[in-house]
């Protein structure tokens, strides 16, 4: 009789490391959270790649438009403060055409599926 309660908590013990990997596993599975971490690791990858084409590619065009040259570094100042307006104008380039990018591949990927939504 002892030694069937011994097996028995045994098998409990066993229950509970099989039961917490099974629950993380459904957790993992439940949640996605591999495709979550691929996606986050795909996205930095993809913001590599729009920073470096808006800073190496469509920021030269843009400046060579601008007459100045290097309008990033305007500053305005009011007395003892100091306003980084052509920091601020060149972030505000920056997130549109970065919004626009993006826009245009979420419309080119979902344009034969209507349905979806993200």
């Amino acid at each position: 009789m002892a030694e069937e309660k011994r097996e028995e908590k045994k098998e409990e013990k066993k229950e509970e490391k099989k039961g917490f990997v099974a629950e993380f596993m459904e957790f993992l599975l439940k949640y996605q959270v591999i495709g979550l971490a691929v996606a986050v690791i795909i996205g930095a990858a993809a913001t590599k790649m729009v920073t470096a084409t808006v800073t190496d590619i469509i920021m030269p065009i843009i400046g060579a438009i601008i007459p100045g040259g290097s309008w990033r570094t305007a500053v305005i100042n009011a007395g003892p403060v100091a306003f980084l307006v052509g920091d601020f104008v060149g972030a505000i380039i920056d997130f549109v055409i970065i919004a626009l990018v993006v826009f245009l591949i979420v419309k080119y990927m979902m344009k034969g599926d209507t349905s979806k939504k993200i």
